[in-house]
């Protein structure tokens, strides 16, 4: 057996203060004690960050804060998890955001959008026309137009798909929280780089 094919473990530690309540996942297990402390780094930068992003250590608010997480796809040496905090600094309601990381947990990659796909594709082209189609078939009542995919672009993997998603007022109305487009490998087989991490999730 292939071991580096066999899942993480993920470890739920938890962080404590006062306003502040969050459960974020560490990863365990690799075969590369350098990997696993890389690939741990780069999930801390992104918590730390979410958390100065909330405003919470901004005097004079008393924002409060709550996080969890999401294991979106733990296979094939691809782990792809999501970061979610919600903060309430007053107001009618509180903010989410969500964040996400795909990795790979023998290389200790850490991948882009543009990593998925062949080189010298207009991958962007293609993603923009399926959004564009699912916001019709779906009939979105969106807060602001759709004018394509931007460099930042949020995603995650799935299992066999690639889910692009947006923030909260990006496109809709608050009522309707996230969007998300997830998009099946297959629809994407003719572009996407056969050994990065959509590649293997086919087979």
């Amino acid at each position: 057996m292939n071991t580096t094919m066999l899942p993480a473990s993920i470890i739920t530690r938890h962080m404590l203060s006062p306003r502040l309540d969050i459960f974020y996942p560490e990863i365990s297990g690799l075969s590369s004690l350098v990997v696993q402390h890389q690939l741990n780094q780069a999930v801390n930068v992104q918590v730390h960050d979410m958390i100065k992003e909330s405003g919470y250590a901004d005097p004079p608010r008393q924002t409060t804060l709550t996080g969890g997480y999401e294991l979106k796809n733990n296979q094939r040496d691809i782990l792809s998890l999501m970061n979610r905090l919600y903060y309430f600094s007053g107001g009618a309601h509180g903010m989410t955001i969500q964040e996400t990381l795909t990795m790979n947990i023998t290389t200790g990659e850490i991948y882009q959008l543009g990593d998925l796909f062949k080189p010298g594709v207009y991958y962007t082209q293609t993603l923009n026309k399926i959004i564009e189609e699912q916001i019709k078939q779906r009939q979105l009542d969106l807060l602001n137009p759709f004018t394509g995919i931007t460099a930042t672009q949020k995603w995650y993997i799935a299992d066999k798909s690639l889910v692009l998603y947006f923030d909260l007022y990006e496109l809709q109305a608050y009522v309707y929280g996230f969007t998300y487009f997830p998009i099946s490998v297959y629809e994407l087989q003719p572009i996407i780089l056969d050994d990065g991490p959509l590649g293997v999730m086919l087979y």
